[in-house]
């Protein structure tokens, strides 16, 4: 018998077909390796045959070795049609030794059927052993082995061992670097690292008060955040290890605690996950008999030494959704053909007769250099803020490439972000390629003392007009935009001001807020009079942590209220937009809006509610009627606007919205924070006046589904 033996002691089994294999291929006959020692006493020790208790140490780890070989040499039938066609190959065995000292056959690859059940047979008749321990404690051990056919004894394999070395230049000699490779056990070294937390509102609840406690010298507004940021205040690790479940099998592990595929090495790790986000639901007032979404995905992470980490998802994705939810996608679709942009996803195709085909790609790449410093390049979006709506930047929007520099020291964080964004109406495509804008922006956020932070925010949004591509003059990140923008352009850039507050006044209650200015003009202050130059937009909130001294339950209050024309430009090119859509608050201008959110959890359960009312201001775009009055930022505001002074919020057909948006369910797996959930959303929008496309109407929408919640789904238009 030939075999080959390679111990990785508590690593994830359930490694794909290429690494098994890539295992395996790098063994040789003489040669048996394993990544650790253990004694039958100590701590850590290897699987125990009854034979080897006596032994100690090194001498337990070959004695296993070899007992292995003995039973698979003894026991091992190879058939007989192989016999007489002298067969040569080899079978692959992905086993291990669980908890109870029983071996499993975790995976079998060979060209025979045959030989795969010959395997399993003898795998059948191992004894049961002491089992590998961990911390003291019995754990599950697992290994490859590789079966040489035609089948050789141990002492052949070593007398044909001896004889090649007598016999083998030095030269020649077999380099071991793979099968030398050690594995360590998986201890989730994401937690630590500077990869960015998934942003998703009800995950960050559940730590958000972790965060904002009096005197903590952190920056909340930036997101996402990164591991290494939220592990400071928050014990991420031990988090997720009282969550586990009590599991044995593989399959248990996998479906309950664990990544799919977990590696770790010497100073590097990796995970790989599938993704899903399966709903079915039913909506009133629609066409179709139901509503579903189905995506297929997968997730790969890792890290490579303390400095460099990766993310990347990539989705498939198909979807039909409430009536009111279609229409608004189908109202924002690009030039070209396609019917639809689904927000917050991307461009869709026609799906069948009344669907949406919608892909999506998310990654990021990080490099720390150093504790002040840290550069990501990614494909995804960004946040600022402390509320659940974000008026300077939302991750509302699609997907956009960007850079970011976080700069971290003393009191402050300073951000800077640039991004490269379409605009894809018809009227900008040319020769059917949309048209690229770029923005730059820049973040500072300073805690003025233990209870107060102040942030200041900057924005330019610019176009390739003149051949200008990614002006350099945006790159130094120390710089006050709108004076540059002077200088480089006639003007053609658009230049967003903001500042965020945050007051904490207590642990358990923080006050917060944002402003954004697009465009002021003090005389026209002074005047009192409302004019449409006044574009300018706030933001009031509270939340209220561990509410009626209930742990994890948080209450939130926001009222976001935006003027006409904000966010718009009078070249709509250089609008707040990318996709067709806000980047920053999601309805536009022309609006007001409250908000009241409670989040709860308890172990794996969580039950989230949020409440909007809210007011804006839409457009006729009717014959009798077709003024901009401010709402819809793709329009030019130089252009048919009805007023210059006496311009309110829900000026033109004034629209009350009702929603109410319940959902509850359970965290089946922390490790891809996949969640059996159920939801229920009332909507109800009712315009003074009907027009084709906004019309008095009342939806309710039922929603199951089981989904990983990695990014925000905003159903709230």
């Amino acid at each position: 018998m030939n075999t080959k033996l390679k111990n990785t002691i508590n690593c994830n089994k359930g490694i794909i077909l290429f690494f098994l294999m890539l295992f395996s291929f790098s063994v040789t006959a003489q040669e048996i390796t394993s990544s650790s020692v253990q004694s039958l006493n100590s701590a850590e020790r290897f699987p125990v045959f009854s034979t080897c208790v006596n032994l100690e140490s090194k001498a337990i780890e070959n004695c296993f070795y070899d007992q292995i070989q003995d039973f698979v040499f003894e026991n091992f039938k190879v058939p007989q049609q192989l016999k007489d066609t002298n067969f040569k190959g080899n079978v692959k065995v992905l086993f291990e030794v669980d908890r109870e000292g029983s071996f499993k056959v975790i995976y079998i690859d060979a060209a025979e059927e045959k030989l795969i059940e010959e395997t399993k047979r003898v795998f059948d008749k191992f004894p049961k052993i002491l089992p590998a321990t961990y911390n003291g404690n019995p754990t599950y051990a697992k290994f490859t082995l590789l079966i040489l056919i035609p089948l050789k004894s141990k002492e052949v394999i070593a007398s044909e061992a001896l004889a090649k070395a007598k016999i083998m230049p030095n030269y020649t000699k077999k380099i071991t670097e793979l099968d030398n490779i050690v594995y360590q056990k998986f201890d989730n070294p994401e937690f630590e690292s500077h990869l960015n937390v998934p942003f998703s509102h009800s995950y960050y609840a559940q730590f958000d008060a972790s965060l904002n406690q009096i005197g903590t010298n952190n920056h909340t507004a930036s997101k996402p955040y990164t591991y290494s940021e939220v592990s400071k205040y928050y014990n991420l690790k031990l988090v997720n290890e009282d969550l586990k479940k009590k599991a044995s099998s593989w399959w248990e592990r996998k479906l309950w605690n664990e990544s799919m595929v977990e590696i770790k090495g010497d100073d590097y790790w990796f995970t790989l996950n599938p993704i899903f986000d399966l709903q079915a639901g039913k909506a009133s007032h629609s066409e179709s008999s139901y509503t579903y979404v189905n995506t297929r995905g997968i997730n790969f992470r890792g890290g490579l030494g303390k400095m460099l980490n990766f993310t990347t998802t990539v989705f498939e994705s198909q979807g039909r959704f409430a009536g009111y939810y279609n229409r608004y996608a189908q109202s924002i679709k690009p030039a070209g053909g396609n019917p639809a942009i689904v927000p917050g996803m991307g461009i869709a195709k026609d799906f069948k007769t009344d669907g949406f085909d919608f892909p999506l790609a998310e990654a990021n790449l990080t490099l720390a250099p150093s504790k002040f410093i840290d550069l990501q390049l990614g494909y995804g979006r960004n946040f600022i803020g402390d509320g659940y709506r974000s008026l300077l930047e939302s991750d509302g929007a699609s997907p956009y490439p960007y850079f970011k520099l976080n700069t971290n020291f003393w009191k402050i964080k300073y951000t800077n972000t640039y991004m490269w964004l379409k605009d894809v109406r018809p009227e900008v495509t040319v020769e059917r390629t949309y048209a690229t804008k770029f923005m730059a922006n820049h973040y500072l956020s300073w805690n003025v003392s233990n209870r107060l932070n102040l942030g200041f925010f900057e924005s330019v949004i610019w176009t390739n007009t003149n051949n200008r591509g990614f002006d350099v003059s945006f790159v130094n990140p120390i710089i006050f935009y709108r004076s540059v923008e002077f200088a480089s352009s006639a003007r053609s850039g658009n230049a967003v001001l903001g500042l965020t507050y945050k007051y904490k006044w207590s642990d358990q209650i923080n006050f917060y807020g944002q402003f954004i200015l697009d465009e002021f003009s003090l005389g026209d202050v002074k005047k009192r009079d409302n004019s449409w130059k006044n574009k300018y937009g706030y933001q009031l909130g509270v939340k209220y942590y561990n509410a009626f001294k209930i742990d994890n339950l948080l209450l939130q209050l926001e009222y976001n209220h935006v003027r006409p024309y904000v966010y718009s430009h009078s070249m709509p090119i250089t609008n707040y937009g990318h996709n067709n859509q806000s980047l920053g608050h999601q309805w536009g201008g022309n609006f007001n809006e409250l908000l009241a959110i409670a989040r709860y959890h308890k172990g794996r359960y969580f039950a989230d509610a949020k409440f909007t009312i809210g007011t804006r201001g839409l457009d006729f775009d009717s014959a009798e009627d077709g003024f901009n009055y401010g709402g819809n930022i793709y329009k030019d505001y130089d252009e048919q606007r009805p007023l210059d002074s006496g311009v309110k919020v829900g000026q033109g057909n004034k629209t009350a919205i009702f929603i109410a948006d319940i959902q509850g369910g359970y965290l089946v797996n922390p490790a891809t924070n996949l969640k059996l959930f159920g939801s229920y959303i009332y909507r109800s929008f009712d315009p003074n006046t009907n027009t084709a496309v906004n019309f008095t109407e009342s939806t309710n929408w039922f929603n199951i589904g089981l989904r990983a919640d990695i990014f925000n789904w905003y159903f709230d238009y």
